[in-house]
């Protein structure tokens, strides 16, 4: 059965399948109870309001999101690119601004409680990061650079048993970029993480 979501997820900007969307919320319910969840690359929210609706429904007290973008869009968001929405463009400031929809989206949501905003690049905000993170999920820029950028930052944060969710897994170049699945093979490949399950283009991995 479908989550269901106090506001109506289609109106939220975003690029989050059905089935990714609820394969993260169910990862969320197992996970918040033991401990913070994270997400790099919050664009207008979409993910950001399934992780905290799991929150909610399994640790209404203690139960936390962290939300880290720096809200300037990646790469393929700039003016001319593919991904490009004019209405999420700050012509008077001539910058790319997806902050004040996130708010916004969280807000309706009335999620506040269990969202914490960090609007700043992912380095800066793991440079004296100390919080064990239960869950983390990647979905941030997808240039090599920065997908390894957000792997070296945040897995090491993540406790035994814990899940690490990576998004947009393309096999094959001419399905998308290849910076994802880079890093879903390096955590593989480090022998410090086990498959649990792919879910469309989501990759669920667990912390042995």
């Amino acid at each position: 059965m479908p989550v269901s979501l106090p506001i109506d997820i289609a109106l939220v900007k975003g690029f989050l399948a059905d089935d990714e969307a609820d394969a993260l919320y169910r990862h969320g319910c197992e996970q918040a109870p033991r401990g913070a969840l994270l997400e790099v690359g919050s664009y207008c929210g979409k993910s950001t309001l399934y992780l905290a609706k799991a929150c909610q429904d399994s640790a209404p007290e203690s139960g936390v999101v962290y939300a880290v973008d720096h809200h300037i869009g990646s790469e393929e968001h700039q003016l001319g690119e593919m991904f490009h929405d004019p209405e999420l463009y700050n012509a008077n400031d001539a910058h790319f601004d997806t902050f004040a929809e996130f708010r916004r989206n969280i807000r309706r949501a009335n999620f506040e409680q269990w969202v914490v905003p960090l609007v700043a690049p992912s380095e800066v905000c793991a440079k004296h990061w100390q919080t064990p993170l239960a869950m983390v999920f990647i979905d941030g820029g997808h240039s090599l650079e920065a997908a390894l950028n957000d792997y070296r930052c945040w897995t090491s944060h993540i406790q035994r048993g814990g899940i690490l969710a990576i998004h947009d897994l393309f096999p094959n170049p001419e399905e998308g970029g290849q910076a994802p699945i880079a890093i879903y093979r390096l955590a593989l490949a480090s022998g410090l993480f086990e498959t649990v399950e792919r879910v469309n283009s989501l990759g669920i991995l667990r912390r042995l």
